[in-house]
């Protein structure tokens, strides 16, 4: 092993299997190292998943479109020593073995569980997008522990309201600089422990390196390449909506909009099919058709979850906290000129620019709860940001957190995002949970993780399937304002929809 004085400089990093050591707290304040390591670089984290499916809890964070600033790393992992699932007010937690029923605020027992993890020290390894933590999701439903939300859509799916683990050892990609990095954590001064952590590191490695070798080089591989025509992926797609169903919700929308309720509510239809294919395949025929900057895959006991969405919903790096809404859609074409004319189109709607400067107004208000006095700004209004299937405005809001705010006190002070709820945000969910037939479970939630470094990323759950068993689950939604048209906004959630209609081999005609 060698030791290096830490800096914040990648460079200092040399040689592949450099080591670097710093203290934390970690597991109830047992004092522990974190060893990173620098190892073959990994071209496509998603080929490298395929060796840790066999694993527990496997997850990929992905950023499967390579921009500099939002798609800069990946992030892969397994075997978790804590996990955390809670529906409703019930929390389980379980580590070493045991498990612990927790019936207090959900986002409590995480908060007091990433307390308990523990925390790097300041400044240590903070170049580094994730050094161990917390990774999983929270989902919309969690909105019930937070607010008052009736209690009216079916709940068919059933699946946690939050689920997390905790990773001591994952595999961090930079697709920037062409590195790739791999940590994990061991009782400090304990040799024997240090002898097992790098046992464990080095099998991860071993796993994600040689699943992505095989790929590669294996003859007549079904992984590699993927397309569409060489599997019967799904079947059977069917909404929980007709469209004269959705378009008198949205009428019902706008006439709660008339009396005053609210400005704008998100209203989604779902979707399910009957799948062909494991969850895997799926999740690389979605990345090919919809490549995303917050991409995501989860895997569980008996289901798994395959986001490829593009919105950011929050990101803290020490204080500074950021948020990116989207609102505004327009879909893409082949045609080079009709695509401009989208575009044009998108950035001229009054429409779309109102919505746009609607939620960032709830955003405002969200970090306007947890940040310093003055400190939250909008230094991007409405930029156009092109996608696999459609144009999208996105804005940009910052803002410096109070010292007193941790990670949860920030998720209870803007969860959902108000870009898929609505304005007022509490009275738009009441609507939402009143017009859509089924809870969202997942969908416009939140996946990410939190990082031991003082960092936290997640995204908006948007162009996202939930597999269940032999079931794939998504939903499709759009804002909906006083002067919205019915049939205008029914075929904005096909648009929407489209890029994962394709993952699945599927049509619109086939609704």
């Amino acid at each position: 092993m060698i030791s290096k004085t830490l800096t914040n400089d990648t460079s200092a990093i040399t040689a592949a299997h450099a080591m670097h050591e710093s203290s934390t707290a970690i597991l109830d304040g047992t004092h522990a190292d974190l060893l990173l390591e620098e190892i073959p670089h990994i071209e496509n984290p998603s080929e490298a998943l395929c060796g840790l499916l066999a694993d527990d809890m496997p997850f990929l964070l992905e950023s499967a479109m390579l921009m500099e600033r939002y798609g800069r790393y990946s992030i892969l992992g397994s075997n978790p020593i804590i996990t955390i699932r809670s529906k409703g007010a019930i929390t389980e937690v379980t580590r070493d073995g045991r498990n612990t029923i927790y019936t207090s605020d959900p986002l409590a027992v995480v908060d007091d569980m990433i307390k308990s993890f523990g925390m790097l020290e300041k400044d240590r390894f903070s170049w580094l997008p994730f050094t161990g933590g917390a990774v999983g999701y929270f989902g919309y439903d969690l909105n019930r522990q937070i607010e008052r939300i009736p209690d009216i859509a079916e709940d068919d799916q059933k699946i946690p309201d939050i689920y997390l683990g905790f990773y001591t050892e994952a595999i961090i990609v930079d697709h920037l600089d062409k590195k790739t990095y791999a940590i994990t954590y061991t009782p400090a001064d304990n040799a024997e422990s240090l002898d097992k952590a790098q046992s464990h590191l080095d099998l991860l490695i071993r796993k994600a390196t040689k699943a992505q070798d095989e790929l590669h080089t294996a003859p007549g591989d079904t992984w590699q390449p993927l397309r569409k025509d060489k599997h019967v992926v799904a079947a059977n797609l069917a909404s929980n909506f007709t469209r004269e169903e959705y378009k008198q919700a949205i009428d019902k929308a706008k006439e709660y909009i008339s009396a005053g309720d609210i400005f704008q509510v998100n209203l989604a239809q779902r979707f399910t099919a009957d799948l062909h294919v494991d969850h895997y395949t799926l999740y690389k025929l979605l990345r090919e058709a919809n490549p995303a900057p917050f991409a995501a895959y989860l895997g569980y006991d008996d289901f798994s979850i395959l986001s490829s969405s593009p919105e950011r919903f929050m990101f803290v790096n020490d204080r500074y906290v950021e948020t990116r809404p989207i609102k505004g859609t327009r879909p893409r074409y082949k045609d080079s000129d009709k695509d401009k004319a989208a575009v044009s189109e998108l950035q001229a709607s009054e429409k779309d620019s109102a919505e746009n400067v609607m939620i960032v107004d709830v955003k405002r208000n969200d970090l306007g709860r947890v940040c310093e006095f003055g400190s939250v700004k909008v230094p991007d209004l409405m930029v156009v940001e092109s996608y696999e299937a459609v144009h999208h405005l996105v804005s940009t809001v910052v803002g410096q957190l109070r010292p007193d705010i941790g990670m949860m006190d920030l998720i209870k002070a803007s969860f959902p995002g108000g870009s898929i709820t609505g304005a007022p945000k509490i009275r738009a969910m009441q609507i939402i949970e009143e017009l859509e037939p089924h809870r969202r479970n997942l969908y416009t939630g939140s996946i990410g993780y939190i990082s031991t470094n003082g960092k936290m990323d997640t995204n908006i759950v948007i162009r996202t399937i939930i597999a269940l068993g032999d079931k794939a689950y998504l939903q499709v939604g759009g804002g909906i304002v006083a002067d919205s048209d019915p049939e205008e906004e029914y075929i904005e959630t096909l648009d929407k929809g489209r890029a994962l209609f394709n993952a699945l081999g599927l049509k619109e005609g086939s609704i």
